[in-house]
């Protein structure tokens, strides 16, 4: 009922001040609900527990110099931003404060906040969709909710309600819905952020944090076809090591790599793909998770993947990916163009059995799977000196990869119906 109530308020014409009666009937509708959900001791009156992020505290600024959204042919992946921008304060002393939707713009923070020395800072990444229809859904947001959680406890930063976030989330794009492209392939890119901003220096728990959310407006990864790309095998450098933070999303472990990733552009190749132990275990690609398809003797086909061993990422797409094959194999959801004789493995690959597959041409392809690409189709690897090359056909892809891709594509925009599409709004 509160979110019905700002939503109302939102539509209307004097909703951008705090004076509207509307608004007003909202936050006073929040401050009682909000009262009901908070433990204090009877004797002292003090919390006893503190407030989780709660919905019906939501606060709207609207902005009042919004800009038309740009041609979707002139978007460049994570450039552009919508109007409007979710924050949540937090406190240890005071838990989460009232949600806020004001206008995008800059954050006032101190020089000396955590956040800056020490890394203290974890992010997701996730897309909404927009049909020809109007209808704006999103795919398994409850997944991000629950890695970010994961990751905060990582940190040492609060944990939330993740369904109470999940419904922000949804308001916020609810508000700017009208930036998502309805063309083929385009979609809203949406990153939750939860930074430790404590004024101190020194290492530790944080005792304020800050949780925002921001969109932006993208079109398809590869806007002229599936171009497959060349990976170099990098020895020298490693992404993530056992007993360390691979397996979480946080700031801290993407600008390593961007030394890695100019030494690998500066030797032709796209990306890195970060390898393991002397035993050069294959872990992921860039940032993405990564698939393997051998040929066996046995003339099955198997679809390889790194275990969740702690330096990989549980990726949303790659979690998706093993689910739709499963399902496949155990005739629950069976999938046109999939191999019947299909096996599914999440194990340790090596570079040696890669390339021993390749020279036996018993190599069917390699790709990588991640939220902004979806999927990405690899044609060779350069390893100790010389490529091995991976088959790829002539649209760019592989004969396991392209179904797959379909299949997600088909779920993220709502033409295969699926469990997996929640629904923002109808138009």
């Amino acid at each position: 009922m509160a979110l019905a109530v700002f939503r109302a308020a939102r539509r209307a014409p004097s909703i951008a001040r705090s004076s509207s009666s509307l608004c007003n009937r909202f936050l006073r509708f929040s401050a009682v609900r909000y009262a009901a959900d908070v433990t204090r001791d009877p004797m002292t009156g003090e919390l006893t527990s503190l407030p989780d992020i709660e919905p019906a505290r939501l606060k709207f600024i609207k902005n009042t110099d919004p800009r038309p959204p740009p041609p979707s042919s002139s978007l460049v992946f994570g450039q552009v931003f919508t109007d409007h921008m979710l924050t949540i304060p937090w406190s240890a002393n005071s838990g989460w404060d009232a949600p806020k939707i004001q206008p995008y713009g800059p954050l006032q923070l101190d020089p000396s906040c955590t956040v800056f020395h020490y890394a203290q800072t974890l992010f997701e990444g996730m897309k909404a969709y927009r049909d020809k229809n109007g209808k704006v859904t999103m795919f398994r947001p409850d997944m991000n909710m629950k890695r970010m959680n994961v990751s905060a406890q990582r940190l040492a930063l609060p944990t939330f309600n993740g369904d109470a976030l999940l419904e922000l989330i949804k308001e916020l794009i609810r508000v700017d819905k009208h930036w998502i492209p309805q063309e083929p392939g385009y979609s809203l890119y949406i990153r939750p952020t939860l930074i430790g901003t404590q004024r101190a220096i020194g290492v530790g728990p944080p005792n304020e944090a800050l949780l925002f959310v921001i969109c932006s407006p993208v079109g398809p990864y590869y806007p002229q076809g599936f171009k497959p790309i060349a990976l170099y095998g990098t020895t020298e450098y490693i992404r993530a090591a056992p007993g360390g933070t691979g397996g979480y999303k946080l700031g801290a472990n993407y600008a390593p790599g961007v030394v890695p990733q100019k030494i690998a552009a500066k030797k032709g190749y796209a990306q890195n793909l970060w390898l393991h132990g002397p035993e050069h275990y294959l872990t992921e690609v860039g940032t993405m998770n990564l698939f393997v398809v051998f040929k066996k003797d046995n003339g099955y086909i198997e679809l390889v993947t790194a275990p969740l061993d702690g330096m990989i990422l549980p990726g949303v797409t790659r979690d998706s990916v093993l689910a739709l094959a499963r399902e496949h194999i155990s005739g629950k959801s069976k999938l046109t163009d999939l191999p019947d004789n299909l096996v599914v493995s999440e194990r340790p690959v090596t570079m040696g059995e890669v390339k021993a597959a390749a020279d036996k041409g018993q190599l069917v392809e390699l790709f990588g799977t991640g939220t902004a690409a979806i999927i990405s189709p690899v044609d060779r690897i350069g390893y100790l000196g010389g490529d091995v090359h991976i088959p790829t056909d002539p649209d760019g892809m592989g004969p396991v990869s392209r179904v797959l891709w379909k299949e997600l594509v088909g779920r993220q925009l709502g033409t295969i119906p699926s469990e997996w599409s929640v629904t923002v709004c109808e138009s």
